[in-house]
């Protein structure tokens, strides 16, 4: 695998490393190969793999079908930042009112 560096920029090259390391399954190989995988755990890893593939893939062919709606991404405006993960974007609520 190789990334160019352009104009000195070692942290965009790094990203741009690790994204494709990423999409390669590299780094899901090294934490596989750590440890020994007896070979029938191997082949149920990779019998579960292939029914998920599957699956994703039958279910974007129904997407594209229209057998399955889904509701459009909500799109953030460009100045507007995102609330963090896990944030509510809600006020917080009010104290309970005992009676």
């Amino acid at each position: 695998m190789q990334v160019f560096v352009r104009d000195n920029n070692i942290d965009q090259a790094l990203r741009v490393l690790k994204k494709r390391m990423q999409r390669e399954g590299v780094f899901r190989e090294m934490r596989r190969a750590r440890f020994y995988e007896k070979p029938s755990e191997q082949a149920a890893r990779r019998k579960s793999e292939a029914v998920r593939r599957m699956r994703k893939l039958a279910r974007k062919q129904a997407i594209r079908d229209g057998l399955i709606v889904v509701k459009p991404k909500k799109r953030v405006a460009d100045g507007a930042k995102r609330p963090p993960q896990g944030a509510t974007a809600t006020a917080p609520a009010s104290p309970a009112v005992r009676s």
